[in-house]
């Protein structure tokens, strides 16, 4: 059975022609731009250029921030920062869903009463009776 790949805003599918004119450019002008590596695309094995949905909407940008009187360095920066932001956000979902799936895969009661009958977990929200004898422990994280 054939591997079947995901696309989505980053798969490189759009041929320079049809990526020029989706971003509302000159080809020469996306040539350029590869060149000096503000919008980089993806390559085939033949060495072609093929743009990306997230590639055309960064042009997109590249040319509202130069009509707006960016210089092309400063752009080139912003879009740094913005694909960083982009893997950084990516990086915090995925630990948020490790963590989510630890917390529910993680047996029994995190806070602990230990007295006289022994160490018995107390479930999250129940309170206990405070004796001497009782001390409350929590793990740490």
């Amino acid at each position: 059975m054939a591997e079947q790949r995901r696309m989505d805003a980053d798969t490189p599918v759009f041929a320079i022609a049809v990526a020029a004119e989706l971003a509302g450019m000159h080809p020469q002008t996306l040539r350029q731009y590869d060149r000096i590596g503000l919008v980089v695309p993806g390559r085939t094995s033949g060495g072609s250029r093929r743009y990306s949905t997230h590639d055309i909407e960064q042009l997109r940008e590249v040319a509202r921030l130069s009509a707006e009187g960016m210089s092309l360095p400063a752009i080139a920066r912003l879009l740094d920062l913005e694909d960083e932001n982009r893997m950084l956000r990516r990086r915090v979902a995925e630990l948020e869903g490790a963590l989510r799936a630890e917390r529910e895969n993680r047996p029994g009661a995190r806070v602990f009463a230990a007295g006289s009958s022994g160490v018995i977990p107390v479930p999250g929200g129940r309170r206990i009776r405070r004796s001497t004898e009782v001390v409350l422990w929590r793990p740490r994280g």
